[in-house]
């Protein structure tokens, strides 16, 4: 620990690092396997946007230009073999990290193969946490120890400079997010209102049962939530920039607010991918005796710190990667930072172009959760039907369909494709071409499709017809619900998509 000593002073990173890179390939082996028990559904030959036809259109747009601004492993095959041979590898890289933690060989595959899955998945990995996963596990090659070889039981102290960058991540990330509420313009954000928490539990993509309840709650409660949302998004993020006791609040203040999230909510692997970027930034002060003792000691004795980066490598890498972070965080603030920027403006829209290829590359990106709050909650219901007379609801296995259904926990697995229907449903069907294309293949009665969903009403058999009502769905009051036994109640909204049937995709 000597040589860490020297570096940081009395601080040293040996615990939070050893913890976290195991988090972390357990949160890229939960977005491999719940993407893949999807992806036949979503991008397979048979599903709703198929990789193989998204990588012919590109390239024969893009030509050579596809590989930069479109990097993927998919370029070499996009076939349904080798989208299960990306997720199955990306499995087994990332179960391998979590039992043998200490070497850095597994994050650069780990991310190139996640971002080959980003590119090929389109607008079913277009979020926040795809974009936030493939930007740590990025940086996790600095903070893991330089050898390729896999090393257990011990202790690695990483370079500080990796430790300021997950704190650099983590405060763009939550800082970003509190900011873009109040400079987005909406209302129920402002500080003379807040009352965005009073919608946000019944308008959530996918409520869990608890929602319902939080939902109820005083309004004032509601207002008094969201003041303190702000201060910890703002103000706690501040503190992870300052190590020591400072930094130790602000990840205290954020577990707090994730763990509410996460309780109340259903985001993927969102939260638990939040809470683990807290760990590496607590030192080993921090952590109680007992662990310290445990896995700084072994026998009594102080354990050998395995290799570390060159100082050199470790300082050009983190450097360029923080200086390329800078003007997208700040054009993440502003929408045009260019007008107040004034004599500095061609400076920065240099460096902005500087950071283009990491931008695509997903080494560093722009973040900003829940700018604007949904005010009311329209569903999609999806129906099929073979003489256009009577017809059948088809269930989506977790987004409100049936009033009367528990709203499910589902948290890490994100199930994409009832994500999108909840986008979906705040346009129009001419809007989301993915839509258009979910209808067709219900109409060929695709059965990979079909497995995304809790209930096919046809048992595999294929309607003539096809159509999508709208309706205004609002969680039922405490009475309501004790009459009913129902946790939804709805009310008739529009015609969401008219009758079609196979002929009608055909004529287009």
């Amino acid at each position: 620990m000597s040589e860490a000593a020297a570096e940081t002073g009395t601080r040293s990173y040996a615990i939070g690092s050893a913890i976290y890179l195991r988090l972390l390939a357990a949160i890229y082996f939960v977005a491999f396997v719940s993407l893949w028990v999807q992806i036949d559904g979503l991008i397979g030959s048979g599903g709703i946007l198929p990789a193989a036809d998204f990588f012919r259109l590109v390239g024969e747009r893009l030509g050579a230009e596809r590989y930069t601004y479109f990097p993927s492993l998919c370029w070499l095959s996009s076939s349904d073999a080798f989208l299960h041979v990306l997720c199955g590898a990306g499995a087994t890289v990332a179960a391998a990290a979590v039992i043998l933690p200490l070497w850095a060989a597994p994050w650069p595959i780990l991310w190139a193969l996640y971002l080959s899955l980003f590119v090929a998945g389109q607008t079913f990995l277009g979020f926040q946490w795809d974009i936030l996963l493939l930007e740590a596990g990025f940086l996790a090659v600095l903070l893991a120890p330089a050898r390729l070889t896999p090393g257990r039981g011990i202790v690695h102290t990483p370079r500080r400079i990796a430790v300021e960058l997950h704190a650099w991540l983590l405060f763009r990330l939550l800082f970003a997010s509190g900011v873009v509420k109040i400079t987005w313009h909406d209302p129920s954000w402002q500080l003379n209102d807040l009352t965005a928490l009073t919608f946000h539990y019944e308008t959530q993509c996918l409520p869990p049962w608890t929602a319902w309840y939080m939902h109820h709650l005083p309004a004032a409660f509601h207002r008094a939530s969201c003041a303190a949302l702000f201060a910890i998004e703002i103000g706690g993020s501040l503190l992870l920039l300052v190590p020591g006791r400072a930094r130790r609040i602000g990840c205290f203040l954020q577990a707090i607010l994730q763990v509410t999230i996460a309780v109340t909510g259903n985001y993927g692997f969102f939260n638990y991918l939040t809470l683990a970027l807290c760990v590496p930034l607590l030192d080993d002060a921090g952590w109680p005796r007992r662990i310290r003792q445990r896995m700084l000691e072994k026998n009594g004795a102080p354990r050998l710190p395995a290799r570390r980066w060159p100082a050199w490598l470790a300082g050009s890498f983190g450097g360029i990667v923080g200086l390329a972070s800078i003007p997208v965080f700040v054009g993440n603030l502003a929408p045009d930072p260019a007008a107040w920027l004034g004599p500095l403006s061609r400076a920065w829209e240099v460096s902005y172009q500087v950071a283009e290829p990491f931008h695509r590359l997903h080494v560093v990106s722009s973040y900003g959760l829940f700018r604007s709050m949904t005010k009311d909650r329209p569903e999609i219901v999806v129906e099929g039907s073979d003489d256009g007379t009577e017809w059948k609801a088809y269930e989506f296995k977790y987004k409100p369909g049936d009033l009367s259904r528990r709203p499910a926990f589902v948290a890490p697995h994100q199930p994409r494709l009832d994500w999108q229907m909840w986008f979906a449903a705040l346009s129009s069907p001419l809007h989301d071409r993915w839509f258009s294309s979910f209808v067709h293949r219900l109409l060929e009665g695709s059965q990979p499709v079909l497995g995304l969903l809790a209930k096919d009403p046809f048992e595999g058999k294929a309607p003539r017809y096809v159509r999508a009502l709208r309706y205004d769905y609002h969680f039922t009051s405490p009475e309501e619900g004790r009459s009913t036994g129902n946790w939804w109640k709805r009310t008739p909204r529009d015609v969401y998509l008219r009758p079609v049937s196979l002929a009608s995709f055909e004529r287009h």
